[in-house]
């Protein structure tokens, strides 16, 4: 096991950095990186978006998705509406604060998506992510035991 890439290991180091890149480029919107993944999820969407498509989206448990819409609401960048045809659903709306946004947070998308990418070739890309979703699928199997 000494000499064994740990392959859960590196795609948690992985994510970190992504998470804490993402953090960086945020920080001039005064988002967290979550929220600023939520909100270009939220911008990058042309149908309604309601909360279930963002835990869906993220596999966020729905308690950890209230929490970050609640302060999303709170600093002003989304509101939430109920639908004419269900009360108790909850329509997310853009607020002119959020949607002012937009540009910056495409940008660093982008400009993270970029960075990524940098140096690896479209055909090792493809056969990384097929690799990627097959663990994501192996270990949602496993947890619906």
């Amino acid at each position: 096991m000494e000499n064994q890439v740990l392959i859960g290991r590196v795609i948690g180091k992985l994510s970190n950095q992504i998470y804490r890149n993402i953090a960086i480029s945020c920080s001039s919107t005064n988002m967290s990186g979550t929220q600023g993944r939520v909100l270009h999820f939220i911008l990058s969407n042309n149908g309604d978006v309601f909360q279930k498509d963002i835990e869906s989206e993220f596999n966020l448990r729905p308690s950890t998705a209230t929490g970050i819409l609640k302060l999303m609401e709170k600093n002003g960048v989304i509101r939430r509406e109920s639908t004419p045809y269900d009360a108790r659903l909850k329509r997310i709306v853009i607020t002119e604060k959020g949607a002012g946004l937009k540009e910056q947070i495409a940008k660093d998308v982008v400009h993270l998506e970029e960075t990524l990418m940098l140096g690896i070739s479209q055909d090792d890309l493809n056969v990384f992510l097929k690799v990627l979703n097959q663990m994501l699928k192996n270990l949602e199997e496993e947890a619906s035991f």
